[in-house]
């Protein structure tokens, strides 16, 4: 039976209906008919300082628990201020809903006050977008917005409604179903390649699982722990893959790629054999692709078609959801015969040798009595969080640092910005988390740079009293681009020295919570664990050595095999 309301009331019996408790926004004179509704209605609405950021917090919102994510922002610039959030979230397969307000439909293409085309900005960067100017099309939209977001390949949605359907009385009639014949999923595989899969698995002397941000979209981490013990294969996470093998597990080795291990890479490039899970190749891991994994056969399996043969042709293409093809391969490979003696003595060897790799070049916490090292930190920070804290990172040598030195023992743990590389990402996307996770220790490792991007949300943080611990990297540079500017253009240091940071304890305490600013090694744990001891939110300004560098690391052009394993060494004078 349907009822007679407001467009912006059957949005929010929309949003009701799909199970939305929380959302992420910045109203607006368009967008007044919505908050009206929302002001009486359970669910939550969390005032960020920039819509920016609100795209951010629902993505972090969505990373941390698999659901949803959903922002809100006016017309024009409030809706153009979500457009880095949705490339973010369409660049690393993160589904959130974006509502956004469009002046009245008679004044489109005006140049009415604060009217941009939203519908035409947010198409390239949008899994699909809708304008909505017809009433009747309202409920509709919705509910395929988040189907849509979440089905398949998971990213963002966009539902641009114009003020005069906002403002309209019509009659809701709840949609039951969404049918959208141009738009198939493939879930299930092909038999006779996954067959054909178990079969070159069971044949590989050299086999290496890589796995990715597909693992944990598609809630497959059981799956690819049984297939990685029964196949007997080492494996890499990639960045976004991070917890989808627990770093704990024995078969893990560690991130692949530009900063990547130097067993991990080394792997990579030897491997007879590549087992690709929910991964799309990727250039900050394969490198130069021509060098990549010269003696490998390779296994793609992912929900998107457009990735299978797109930077890399496997001999055996799988579309399909990663969590069934697994549970489907897991089923033939615990019936296989078991493997000739010969082939286990290569296996053997396999794992030999990926454990040398392992011993000659760690991943290590670098320790200094004099200053706090980065690796330390990520170090201290690793032993705190024991592997089941949330950590969002910001982008550039901390988030790096994070990768190689934190362990995360689940998934949906490590929420950073893979694709896109958004700084200003880390503070509101743990802001996202922490509303999904109330229970949960979270962390917003950032750097000064990105931090500085995101201090407006330190509002945010202190309004709703949320317990998150900002652990500021503070190496008074753009230190990635430093990093680069060092080794590649002659240490010709340009635009990237940060000379100015605020007081942490003063800035913390402007916004009424505790902050703190340290500089020596035997200050680091207590200080830390100080932080996690305060039930609200925490500031620490942790200076770093304003020099060090991110290694391994793969020069832009190299093959992945082609490590700078540490600093340049001083030619010593004859």
């Amino acid at each position: 039976m349907s009822t007679l309301m407001s467009g912006a009331r059957m949005l929010v019996e929309c949003l009701a209906r799909e199970g939305v408790d929380c959302m992420f926004g910045y109203p607006g004179g368009v967008t007044l008919p919505f908050y009206d509704v929302l002001y009486d209605h359970q669910i939550r609405h969390i005032l960020v300082r920039h819509e920016e950021n609100a795209a951010f917090a629902a993505e972090g919102y969505a990373r941390a628990t698999g659901r949803v994510g959903v922002c809100c922002a006016t017309s024009g610039p409030g809706a153009t201020n979500l457009t880095t959030g949705l490339v973010d979230a369409m660049m690393d397969s993160i589904p959130i809903v974006a509502i956004t307000g469009q002046v009245s439909t008679k004044l489109i293409g005006s140049d009415a006050f604060q009217e941009a085309d939203t519908f035409g900005i947010t198409r390239p960067c949008t899994k699909h977008n809708y304008l909505v100017k017809k009433l009747d099309d309202l409920g509709q939209a919705i509910h395929e917005a988040f189907y849509v977001a979440a089905s398949g390949r998971p990213g963002p949605v966009l539902v641009d409604i114009t003020k005069d359907v906002l403002q309209g009385q019509g009659h809701y009639q709840p949609v039951a179903s969404v049918h959208l014949p141009g738009y198939k999923v493939f879930t299930e595989g092909h038999t006779g390649q996954i067959r054909r899969a178990a079969q070159l698995i069971q044949e590989s002397a050299r086999p290496l699982v890589y796995s990715g941000g597909g693992i944990i979209a598609a809630g497959a981490t059981r799956e690819l722990r049984e297939f990685v013990e029964l196949a007997g294969t080492p494996a890499v996470n990639t960045l976004m893959g991070l917890g989808g093998l627990p770093s704990s597990h024995p078969n893990f080795i560690s991130l692949p790629g530009m900063h990547g291990s130097y067993a991990a890479n080394m792997a990579m490039t030897n491997a007879d054999l590549l087992i690709a899970l929910g991964v799309r190749f990727d250039d900050r891991v394969t490198g130069r692709l021509a060098a990549f994994a010269p003696h490998a056969k390779v296994i793609h399996v992912d929900i998107d078609p457009a990735e299978i043969g797109k930077n890399r042709a496997p001999e055996v293409p799988i579309v399909g959801d990663v969590k069934r093809v697994l549970a489907k391969l897991n089923k033939l490979l615990s019936e296989a015969p078991p493997t000739d003696e010969k082939l286990s003595a290569a296996r053997r060897a396999w794992w030999r040798q990926i454990r040398q790799w392992k011993e000659e070049h760690p991943l290590e916490v670098v320790k200094s009595d004099t200053e706090i090292k980065p690796q330390h930190l990520m170090g201290e920070i690793d032993r705190i969080s024991g592997g089941d804290a949330i950590v969002s990172s910001d982008v550039g040598q901390h988030q790096m640092w994070a990768a190689q030195l934190i362990r995360f023992n689940e998934p949906r743990l490590w929420l950073n910005s893979g694709g896109l590389g958004s700084m200003g990402f880390g503070l509101p996307a743990a802001i996202g988390a922490q509303f999904a996770h109330p229970e949960k220790l979270v962390f917003a490792v950032v750097g000064d740079g990105g931090f500085q991007m995101s201090i407006p949300e330190l509002a945010t943080v202190a309004s709703y009293g949320l317990p998150i611990k900002i652990v500021v990297m503070n190496n008074g540079y753009l230190g990635m681009v430093r990093q680069w500017q060092t080794l590649f253009y002659n240490n010709r240091l340009s635009a990237v020295e940060l000379d100015c940071f605020p007081d942490a304890e003063k800035l913390a305490g402007a916004y009424g919570f505790k902050g703190r600013t340290i500089d020596k090694p035997w200050e680091l744990a207590p200080a830390l664990e100080e932080a996690v001891r305060e039930p609200g939110p925490y500031l620490l300004n942790v200076k770093v050595s304003p020099l060090e560098s991110v290694y391994p690391m793969v020069p832009a052009g190299g093959a992945i095999n082609e490590m700078v394993l540490g600093p340049p060494q001083p030619v010593a004078a004859k």
